[in-house]
């Protein structure tokens, strides 16, 4: 078996921070011992990593990303292998992907469609939550079997009407079978409905650039989508986890209701945090390389997130990531912003964005760890298997360099999208050794990882409920 010894870092965990060499045997952490003690003199392995003047944290888990989604006529440029290369690349050993039932389909058909795209393509380990877009009777069964082979949880669009959307009933049902089996509901949290008026007059009205995606899909949409949401979750008795908030209203919906007890938890993702409207708004088309959904916001948002994180009234950072090419697809919206597929790309840039929010200010380095590693992995059943380095959990493991200068830019990163959302950022901060289970992705700045290392990985339910 194996050995590999991780020597003089600091070891940050959402925990503690600890000066500590790191042992890892099989695959798993096996121990870890301060720098000077006789425990860690003692030890001897196959593998030498010097973490001298570095950090020693645990490998991200991103717990939202869309590789290969197919939406509005194209699908995301990332595959599981390219999408989780880049994810290596910077930092993530761990992704959850979103599988999606089809309209009058089962869940089963969709999860194993996904199971088919991923296997044996993915260069770190994977698990799925499952799009419902179909609730009816055998669906709400179907959740029941899922729950108990380790797909425990589920997403709803309160947008998307004709695609994904599902009215306030089926949302409601699908809580309450959540509320049984013990399952977590995910909810994209924009009244949908409403949305597509505003684009129509938008679009009758010649407004078509890419700014007006933001100025529909407007943030009292998305605060009473999220209020609607928390209700609905109460009268069934069900936890909630409100994805990728943006703006400002929908978190103080949140706040609200954490006030009260309630099992309420949510999202935000980087862009909301470092991006805005004068992306959207950029000349030309240059726009429409910030379409996502939710929107990004006028930039006087960004204070509530960062407060919100602070505050534990927001938990969790992922990225959302669902790339499309500017060159092929975004512009399939020329003329008409409701066409330009919605995403952005970021799988890569997450732990390097937060780092920088650490020098920043904004976070502590311990809640970096939290919100990017620990708390995903606790969320979504992971835990402690990832999202931290203790004895016995997987050894996903990164040597973080927090002083390597990096410039963001589609020339460097390995994402395959033609494009940067953060092109000409610089930011200090970067994976330099990157381990999965034990064995090296990302080595010295270099990648050396294979697809189908990477395993899929059954989860259990949320570890924040009783």
């Amino acid at each position: 078996m194996t050995r590999t010894l991780i020597r003089g870092g600091l070891v940050i965990t959402a925990a503690d921070e600890v000066h500590a060499d790191v042992l890892i045997e099989g695959g798993r952490i096996a121990a870890l011992a301060a720098h000077d003690s006789d425990t860690a003199a003692g030890w001897t392995a196959d593998t030498v990593i010097d973490a001298t003047d570095r950090y020693v944290i645990p490998g991200g888990v991103d717990a939202h990303t869309h590789m290969e989604m197919p939406f509005g006529g194209t699908v995301a440029s990332d595959t599981f292998e390219t999408g989780t290369r880049a994810a290596a690349w910077g930092g993530t050993t761990t992704i959850v992907d979103f599988a999606i039932q089809q309209v009058g389909g089962s869940l089963r058909a969709g999860l194993d469609a996904w199971h088919a795209k991923a296997d044996a393509r993915c260069a770190i380990d994977y698990a799925f939550h499952m799009i419902v877009a179909d609730v009816n009777e055998p669906v709400l069964k179907e959740m029941d079997l899922l729950v108990e082979e380790g797909v425990t949880s589920f997403k709803l669009f309160m947008a998307y009407p004709g695609v994904f959307y599902s009215d306030d009933g089926r949302i409601l049902r699908a809580m309450q079978r959540a509320a049984a089996n013990g399952g977590l509901i995910m909810t994209h949290a924009e009244n949908g409905i409403a949305i597509d008026v505003l684009v129509q007059q938008a679009l009758a009205a010649g407004k078509t650039d890419p700014r007006y995606h933001g100025e529909v899909r407007h943030a009292l949409l998305e605060a009473e989508a999220t209020h609607r949401a928390i209700q609905l979750a109460r009268v069934a008795g069900a936890p909630l986890y409100v994805v990728h908030v943006s703006a400002q209203q929908a978190v103080a919906e949140l706040i609200t209701a954490r006030d009260q007890g309630l099992p309420v938890f949510g999202e935000t993702c980087p862009q909301y945090l470092f991006l805005s409207t004068d992306n959207l708004a950029e000349p030309g088309f240059e726009g429409s390389k910030y379409v996502c959904s939710t929107p990004l916001r006028p930039r006087e948002h960004q204070a509530a997130l960062w407060q919100g994180l602070r505050t534990d009234d927001l938990q969790v950072v992922s990225t959302d990531h669902c790339p499309f090419c500017f060159t092929g697809q975004k512009d399939i919206g020329v003329g008409d912003f409701s066409k330009i597929p919605n995403g952005l790309p970021g799988v890569e840039n997450r732990m390097d964005l937060l780092h920088q929010a650490v020098l920043d200010g904004h976070l502590t380095r311990r809640r970096w760890i939290e919100i990017a590693c620990a708390t995903p992995a606790r969320m979504f059943g992971l835990y402690p298997r990832k999202g931290t380095l203790a004895p016995g959990a997987d050894a996903d493991v990164v040597v973080y360099d927090p002083h390597a200068g990096q410039v963001l830019s589609a020339q460097t990163h390995h994402m395959n999208v033609d494009y940067s959302a953060y092109e000409g950022r610089r930011i200090t901060g970067r994976a330099q050794t990157v381990l999965s289970r034990g064995v090296p992705v990302i080595q010295d700045g270099a990648y050396v990882g294979r697809a189908g290392h990477g395993q899929y990985v059954p989860r259990g339910t949320c570890q924040f409920l009783g």
